[in-house]
């Protein structure tokens, strides 16, 4: 065995390479197995499928449990296709009940029954009760594990739970206080516990509260947990019994992927999941060229926009030299306006029913800006070319950056009221959307001011 690596990053990846391809796999299994888990994660990440499976199966046993548990559930799934299931079994059983959830969601239908199968029944309970919730609200993310005191037991009695529950508990830090047929009363922190008396009653020292719906979108449950600071917050049933805990890492997780989706849709493709070396060329081409159909459809409009004015540009070639500018500043203006009001969205601060008021500060905000953008381009187009050209730059600019604002504030909440995610609706839609709609401002008032 060898006693330390001190080669650097790319080193390892190199002879990680080298030692699959020769298939020596037990001086594979040597240098593996010297890794510290955020290196072993790193040269995984780097990994085809296939080549992940091997090298995962050459991991010390300990080693494979914990990298295993900090994989992406996409990533998880993949790798399991590529073991044999005695040692799926065993790496499943020892997840906690919410992980296994988030990779059931990522496997085949009847590969998630083998696995579940292999669960003793207490482990299946607990998976079902939250399979039992669909996709998307807190019920299905939340965690079976946690500590339960009562208002009317003692703060010894109380740590005697917590000792109970160190190995298996999602968190000792905070305990969730109910009465004696599970309805939420509050929770109580371990702070507060070893600050008070041994015989000093629950019911003195807990914190009331509401908890979360475990039918709530985890998107808002999430934003409320982060917003509250609080390590950890009771999921609750429609008869306030508590069913399990949110905590505050889980919400930050839901979050930051959230966020990950939104900046990839925003760019015309979908999120990847996993890391990007390890991702197939076909998954890579999948994530993009629907988005790319999508928007290449719908440059077709502004084609066809350009062939209704086909005359008014020959007789005014000047013209054409300005259409970049109007479908830039046109675009730049919506998404600046989108990913404002998508933001203020996923903050809470706009909601669906606040549609008209967001319209009406966009419509300002963007008169504001093509009233300021429209003088610059006047007194330019007019210094250098004629004036005629001036005034047409000048409204073109004004009502362009209006229509523009208006339209990228308003459609995030749309696709809002519609359940789809705003930035699906965001900057992809409105840069096609207003691309043609400016081209047709720009032309029309060329005609009015032209006369031809």
């Amino acid at each position: 065995m060898r006693s330390s690596i001190q080669v650097d990053f790319s080193t390892i990846s190199s002879q990680i390479q080298d030692l699959l391809e020769s298939q020596d796999f037990k001086e594979l299994a040597a240098l593996l197995r010297e890794l510290n888990l955020p290196q072993t994660l790193q040269q995984l990440h780097r990994l085809s499928a296939k080549e992940m499976a091997i090298a995962y199966r050459l991991l010390a046993k300990e080693q494979a449990l914990a990298v295993f548990a900090r994989l992406e559930p996409a990533l998880q799934a993949e790798l399991i296709s590529g073991l044999q299931h005695d040692t799926v079994s065993e790496t499943f059983a020892v997840m906690a009940a919410d992980d296994r959830v988030a990779l059931l969601d990522e496997l085949p239908a009847h590969l998630a029954a083998t696995l579940l199968q292999g669960l003793d029944s207490a482990q299946r309970d607990e998976v079902n009760v939250l399979l039992g919730y669909r996709a998307g609200v807190v019920g299905h993310l939340m965690n079976p594990y946690f500590v339960i005191t009562h208002p009317e037991l003692t703060v010894r009695e109380s740590m005697q739970r917590v000792r109970a529950k160190l190995e298996t508990a999602e968190s000792v830090y905070t305990l969730v206080v109910t009465d004696s047929t599970r309805r939420l009363r509050g929770v109580v922190s371990l702070r507060d516990l070893l600050a008070a008396k041994e015989e000093q009653l629950i019911s003195e020292l807990l914190t009331p509260g509401d908890g979360v719906s475990a039918e709530e979108p985890v998107l808002e449950a999430a934003r409320q947990v982060v917003l509250s600071q609080e390590l950890l917050t009771p999921v609750v049933d429609s008869e306030r019994r508590v069913v399990g805990v949110f905590s505050h890492s889980d919400a930050v997780s839901v979050l930051t992927n959230s966020d990950e989706q939104r900046a990839a849709r925003s760019s015309g493709a979908e999120p990847l999941r996993r890391p990007y070396l390890s991702t197939t060329i076909g998954s890579l081409v999948r994530s993009r060229i629907v988005w790319l159909l999508v928007l290449a459809v719908g440059a077709t409009l502004t084609v066809q926009v350009l062939s209704n004015f086909e005359e008014t540009l020959e007789s005014m070639v000047t013209l054409s030299l300005f259409i970049p500018l109007m479908v830039g500043i046109g675009g730049n203006t919506g998404n600046q306006a989108a990913t404002t009001v998508t933001r203020a969205l996923a903050m809470g601060d706009v909601r669906v029913g606040d549609l008209g008021r967001v319209l009406l500060r966009e419509l300002g905000v963007g008169l504001m800006l093509g009233l300021s953008l429209g003088t610059i381009g006047f007194g330019v187009a007019g210094f250098i070319f004629e004036w005629s050209i001036a005034m047409i730059i000048g409204i073109t600019l004004v009502a362009l950056c209006t229509i523009a604002a208006g339209v990228g504030g308003v459609m995030p909440i749309i696709g809002k009221w519609l359940k789809v995610d705003p930035a699906v609706f965001s900057n992809p839609f409105i840069s096609t959307f207003v691309d043609a709609a400016g081209l047709i401002v720009y032309f029309s008032v060329a005609v009015a001011v032209l006369g031809h």
